[in-house]
């Protein structure tokens, strides 16, 4: 090899040396961003306190919206949303960090479930945070579920050997990046029935109960004169068993009841234009009238309440009641009635949605008289005889074929 060749081969090798060294700077330069953003909170800036409306869209739309400072579902007939949900979201996605980054193609979209929502199973759930104005402060469109894969054969009987522990995540802001945080956001989901307030009414110490059926021979009135006497029913007749157990489990059946979801379809579909109706007073002067409608097709039932009540809000002091006894009286009249006023207030609201209620809390309360009494037994069919076991015939002695005595 000459001299010139040397030199040459040497201008080549400084610049294929200086080649590697741009794109090995490129390369850090491009793992420095992505890691970068490693640990970054996902939203910046976001202050839960703007925060007035949410709006979720995915194959459902549901809208959550602050009224009143009250947060309720606009689709559910404006019916009070669970606040505690709400806040412990928005806390969350405040919070909410990156653990990873990449780039990602619109060809790629669909396979980390983030194509435009309502578009099938492969369409991302969309959500927008708004403020009192309408203005979308942070949007963001979730994909994906991850889902952590263990090295070890799993114990499960149907080979689960993972579990969901982030989600794939685009920042409209950024629709060309694919985050990766590491929370599965379960909670994100546009079904409005997910997201209400489920307290609802409760019947304590009842009194009587009452079902007016269509048919006047199937309705009945239950009634007992204090918390622990035994229930009545409204005139027995003589060959009436009333069968306890029936009864109790009717009783005990309204102690914590719970819905469903709220419906908007009008009576007419419901069947609350001609309903059935139970009534219902308690020892605390509570009156309930529940309106129950058709079956839905997975069985429930819609149902509408009406609550008044009786809750005094003063007392009257006694006759000659001293000052130390009267404000001991008094605090006890407000520990007692206070609770009771606030209920009464609270159920009274109520009546103003249709409700979608389990069956098994509706079936015990609308039974035909005769289903509770005690199921008498089979008789026996008339003119039947019993049959007597057949007498067996007389025996012979035995013969005895001994020899006489000599």
């Amino acid at each position: 090899m000459n001299r010139k060749q040397l030199i040459s081969l040497l201008v080549a090798l400084v610049v294929m040396g200086g080649a590697c060294l741009v794109l090995l700077q490129r390369h850090e330069q491009s793992w420095s961003e992505k890691e970068g953003r490693s640990g970054q909170k996902l939203l910046q800036n976001f202050q839960v306190n703007d925060v007035a409306a949410m709006h979720l869209k995915g194959e459902t739309e549901l809208t959550l919206a602050k009224k009143n400072d009250r947060w309720v579902v606009v689709e559910k007939g404006g019916y009070p949303a669970n606040f505690s949900q709400i806040d412990e979201l928005l806390l969350k996605v405040r919070d909410l960090k990156i653990v990873q980054s990449e780039p990602i193609g619109a060809s790629q979209l669909a396979r980390m479930h983030l194509a435009d929502p309502g578009h099938g199973a492969d369409s991302g759930v969309l959500v927008e945070f708004k403020d009192a104005q309408g203005k979308v402060l942070q949007s963001l469109l979730l994909g994906k579920k991850h889902t952590h894969k263990s090295d070890r054969p799993s114990p499960m009987p149907f080979g689960e050997d993972g579990y969901e522990d982030g989600r794939y995540v685009l920042l409209k802001s950024d629709p060309q990046e694919l985050l990766t945080v590491s929370d599965p956001l379960n909670s994100l989901d546009p079904k409005g029935s997910e997201w209400l307030d489920k307290e609802f009414f409760k019947v304590e110490k009842p009194g009587t109960f009452a079902f007016d059926s269509t048919n006047s021979a199937n309705s009945w009135k239950l009634s007992r004169a204090s918390e622990s006497a035994p229930w009545v029913l409204a005139d027995l007749k003589p060959n009436e068993v009333l069968d306890t157990n029936k009864v109790a489990s009717l009783a005990s059946t309204l102690n914590f009841p719970s819905f469903v979801d709220v419906s908007a379809l009008p009576a007419s579909e419901t069947g609350l234009d001609k309903p059935l109706n139970v009534s219902i007073s308690t020892f605390d002067h509570f009156n309930y009238t529940l309106h129950v409608g058709k079956k839905t097709p997975e069985n429930d039932y819609y149902l509408k309440i009406d609550a008044t009540g009786v809750v005094p809000t003063e007392r009257t002091p006694g006759k000659d009641e001293k000052p130390d006894d009267k404000k001991k009286l008094d605090k006890e009249f407000e520990d007692k009635n206070k609770p009771l006023q606030a209920k009464l207030k609270r159920e009274q609201g109520l009546g103003q949605w249709t409700y979608v209620v389990n069956g098994w809390l509706i079936d015990p309360l609308i039974r035909d008289r005769a289903q509770l009494m005690v199921e008498k037994k089979a008789e026996k069919a008339a003119g039947a005889k019993e049959e007597k076991p057949e007498e067996s015939a007389p025996t012979e002695p035995p013969i005895n074929l001994a020899p006489p005595p000599q």
